[in-house]
């Protein structure tokens, strides 16, 4: 829930990370990764037009809404399977992509903690990234999300609270900082994100009852629907 500029995507530190992200083969270790961290590829999504991510009804998460179309709910449980897979990954400005976790980087303003750039020696997710990593997972590629709030915000279909389903994504806002964060909707009110340098992505519960995040949150969508 760092400032992010609008032009992320062509920042010159995208392709700095990308080209940094082959020292994984070399055996970066990812920074403020408990040694029980979830890998990011640990948890693979369930197939394609599975009722749950175990394959059962009854799993549906309590407050569900039973009416969703069954296609529909089903790809939001996997995002949720897949979000739920990666508590414990470290923020890194700048992290995720389509195949999982990757390294960070620093901008003028980003990936520090306490004067320290934490961003390019950290293998997790920023918020987008965590957002963008699970859609397009447990859609199998089909839902491929931009790695910026706004856009994420732009390409999804609006939500009303009353209609959360898991999978669904939750957007915050502030005056100084515009649709400056992003997390996924999990089910029961619950939301798991990545909130910022020097933590780790988390659950969570009954977020929008937390008056920090209501009093920023500026509404949900649902990717991979009609915007309208």
């Amino acid at each position: 829930m760092e400032r992010r500029s609008p032009d992320r995507d062509q920042d010159p530190g995208v392709g700095r990370r990308r080209l940094l992200g082959l020292a994984l083969g070399a055996g970066l270790v990812p920074a403020l990764a408990p040694a029980s961290a979830p890998a990011a590829h640990a948890t693979p999504a369930a197939p394609r037009g599975s009722a749950t991510a175990t394959g059962s009804r009854a799993d549906t998460p309590t407050g569900t809404p039973t009416d969703a179309p069954t296609d529909a709910l089903g790809l939001g449980l996997r995002v949720a399977a897949v979000a739920t897979a990666q508590i414990g990954v470290p923020y890194a400005w700048g992290g995720g992509d389509r195949l999982g976790a990757s390294l960070g980087f620093c901008d003028d303003e980003n990936g520090y903690l306490n004067g320290v750039c934490l961003g390019e020696k950290t293998v997790g997710f920023d918020c987008s990234g965590l957002s963008l990593y699970c859609w397009y997972r447990a859609s199998d590629g089909d839902v491929e999300l931009g790695h910026y709030t706004v856009a994420q915000f732009h390409r999804s279909a609006p939500v009303e609270r009353s209609a959360l389903a898991p999978g669904d994504l939750l957007f915050f806002s502030r005056p100084d900082a515009p649709l400056h964060h992003v997390g996924i909707h999990v089910g029961n009110g619950a939301m798991i994100h990545a909130e910022r340098t020097g933590t780790l992505v988390a659950r969570v519960e009954n977020v929008l009852d937390v008056p920090r995040w209501a009093g920023e949150f500026a509404g949900a969508r649902r990717p991979g629907q009609p915007v309208g």
